[in-house]
């Protein structure tokens, strides 16, 4: 080979070595996008990056507002009618006196008089209602019968039912009435008992061994809870 083409193969080498040499120094020298500097590039990207057009928000419709009607009157036309106000009588012997006098008894408020005639008869009128209050709470209890003759003629309970019977009432006398105007006090509940929500009565001449939270006595009986 001549010197002359020695030379230039010598010199297009070198050439081809420093093309070759810059192509590796730009690409060592790019930035690693998982590097530790990868915050400080992307952050140079975004500032010199052109801005862009702001982002354009349609404005969404308002709703209708929508008018919440407070203390609004009722007209009185349309309001319930408010019940009227129950006038308190002023003693057990007026609140008797003013009660009707059914000429036939429903058969519940019949065992129920009954109860009181022959259990407090004898007795004042406090004394009869507080007798037909236990039968009345006894039938709201769950414990006992649900019904007034179904607490009266309860087995072992009234010493006056015999045979699953009451004695014969004199229902001409005073004491009848009186125990069935008390019966409709007991039952309608117009009139409070001073032994209210005893279950339990014994005669005040006797002293059974119960196991009961005593309430008072009222005057020939013993009422317990």
């Amino acid at each position: 080979m001549s010197p002359k083409l020695r030379q230039s193969r010598t010199i297009a080498v070198t050439a081809t070595l420093l093309v070759a040499l810059a192509s590796t120094t730009a690409i060592v020298a790019q930035p690693n996008s998982i590097g530790p500097d990868s915050a400080a590039a992307d952050t140079s990207a975004l500032i010199q990056a052109p801005s862009q057009a702001p982002l354009q928000v349609q404005a969404i419709p308002s709703l209708p507002e929508v008018q919440i009607e407070q203390n609004r009157e009722i007209p009185a036309e349309a309001a319930s009618p408010e019940p009227e106000p129950v006038r308190a009588a002023p003693t057990l012997a007026s609140l008797v006196s003013a009660q009707p006098k059914p000429a036939d008894l429903p058969r519940e408020l019949n065992c129920l008089a009954g109860a009181i005639y022959f259990e407090a008869k004898s007795e004042s009128l406090s004394g009869q209602l507080a007798v037909g209050r236990v039968v009345v709470a006894r039938s709201k209890s769950g414990r006992f019968p649900n019904s007034y003759c179904g607490v009266v003629f309860q087995p072992s309970q009234f010493s006056f039912v015999r045979g699953g019977t009451m004695p014969g009432i004199a229902r001409a006398s005073r004491q009848w009435r009186n125990a069935v105007a008390i019966a409709q006090i007991a039952h309608g509940g117009s009139w409070r008992s001073p032994v209210e929500g005893a279950l339990f009565f014994h005669a005040a001449h006797v002293a059974p061994a119960w196991r009961l939270t005593r309430i008072a006595r009222v005057e020939n009986h013993v009422f317990y809870r």
